[in-house]
């Protein structure tokens, strides 16, 4: 974490511990004072800012700061929580509380809250629109959340090609503010067809009787409302865009993407990521009720403890073993673990490398004789030391063979495993990173225990 990162977690931190403090002596003397403290303090707060204490706040103390927020802000909040957050804080809206709230958005924020509001409130929302915002919310809800339509913000400045950069001046100043995020000005002509993009700062440079046709840049980054956001994103990142058109087919300019979207899609992808890597379905409010956070976890628990009992099935077909060597109890542990680290450190490189569109069937042939070789080495140098461990402790020499030669197979088992498990779930249209966490684990710990167990069976006994 960078020393600016480590200071706004820190501000943040403060701020939250101020605000629980305030609740608190709110509940013991709720005097006038302390309750204009509390608003004072939260009408000085970014939007971002509450919504980070709204989502540290138990179900009882996040309502009691919401209802102090102004509501002319309401709609702000509404974006930056998390969506089981919101969800809380809508149920605790009444339908007009709502409206207002909501209203004031632009059409690419209400179409990321339009799902989430409650049904009877959508009509009367939809007619208080003007047709041009009604037309726009619903072409962002005809495409899927991981599209660019979805994201596409239609607010951007347009100008023509055949004026001078004085006349685009002029026009500019008409503007009392222009759209956020604006790096660069779209170039159409008379149909509407992009032919290029003019960044401000060359209009600020070029004699102002230049024409924007001399200065624009005709090649730019554009993108189609039905692209996945998270290749745009990576996109954004690779080429350091801030804004970028996007055209329908016939290359007329609908609306623009901008890196504040990107920047939420790489987050999200990466919460996402890291829930689904431990089975998680969904992004789980930290104070949600007991029967909601079952549901969401229930299921791959499940599945966690049938491969336990496999696992454990398979340290039973080896009772006889144990019972006449008993430091094959305290050791077999230590295969398992190991492969299981292994396990989660290819698959971890391996889901990164599948999101990033880096594997190729013919380099996912070299990434497994790769992964196989580091595994083997990894094995024999590991395996070679705690097998001299396990010699040195029961003065067995064939022990600690056996623990070497199970150590080195294991982890080749989670190489295997590591890369496998990923490319298969992808080859099915799954989600790599589901439950990746869980299922190599259940791979090494069974493997790990009936290799190193089969072993000692064969040249122990």
């Amino acid at each position: 974490m960078s020393e600016a990162e480590a200071r706004g977690t820190h501000r943040l931190h403060e701020q939250l511990e101020a605000i629980t403090a305030l609740l608190a002596r709110l509940v013991e003397d709720p005097t006038p004072a302390h309750h204009a403290e509390l608003q004072q303090r939260l009408d000085e707060l970014h939007p971002a800012d509450i919504a980070f204490v709204l989502e540290a706040l138990p179900l009882d103390e996040r309502l009691a700061v919401w209802q102090r927020v102004k509501a002319d802000r309401d709609g702000e909040i509404l974006l930056e929580v998390s969506d089981a957050v919101r969800e809380s804080l809508i149920a605790d809206m009444d339908p007009r509380e709502i409206l207002a709230a909501v209203e004031p958005l632009d059409a690419d924020e209400l179409a990321d809250l339009v799902e989430d509001l409650p049904t009877e409130v959508l009509p009367e929302l939809m007619a208080s629109l003007d047709a041009q915002q009604r037309e726009r919310v619903q072409s962002a809800l005809s495409w899927e959340d991981d599209q660019v339509g979805a994201l596409m913000d239609f607010e951007m400045v347009t100008i023509r090609e055949d004026v001078s950069l004085e006349t685009v001046l002029r026009y500019l100043r008409r503007f009392d503010e222009l759209p956020a995020q604006t790096d660069k000005l779209f170039v159409i002509n008379q149909d509407n067809l992009l032919t290029g993009v003019l960044p401000l700062h060359w209009l600020l440079v070029n004699p102002p009787e230049t024409m924007v046709s001399a200065v624009m840049a005709p090649d730019v980054n554009t993108f189609h409302p039905g692209d996945d956001v998270y290749e745009v994103a990576q996109a954004f990142e690779r080429y350091d865009l801030v804004t970028a058109p996007v055209v329908d087919d016939a290359g007329r300019l609908i609306g623009r993407i901008t890196v504040d979207a990107m920047v939420d899609v790489i987050r999200e992808e990466s919460e996402s990521e890291a829930l689904s890597r431990v089975g998680l379905r969904e992004e789980e409010d930290i104070f949600a009720s007991v029967w909601a956070s079952l549901r969401n976890r229930w299921s791959w628990l499940a599945i966690n403890l049938v491969t336990a009992f496999i696992a454990s099935r398979v340290i039973g077909l080896f009772e006889g073993a144990i019972e006449k060597l008993v430091a094959l109890a305290t050791l077999m542990p230590i295969v398992a673990g190991i492969g299981g680290n292994s396990g989660n450190q290819t698959i971890t490189m391996i889901v990164r490398a599948l999101a990033l569109n880096q594997i190729t069937p013919d380099s996912a042939k070299r990434l497994w004789r790769k992964e196989l070789a580091v595994s083997l080495f990894n094995g024999l140098v590991w395996g070679g030391v705690i097998g001299v461990v396990a010699w040195l402790l029961y003065e067995n020499v064939a022990l600690g063979v056996v623990m070497t030669a199970a150590m080195t197979l294991n982890l080749l088992l989670a190489a295997f495993c590591g890369v496998g498990i990923p490319m298969l779930m992808m080859k099915a249209g799954r989600d790599p990173a589901l439950g990746s966490s869980v299922l190599i684990t259940a791979m090494t710990d069974s493997g790990g225990f009936f290799i190193f167990l089969g072993l000692a069976t064969l040249f122990l006994m």
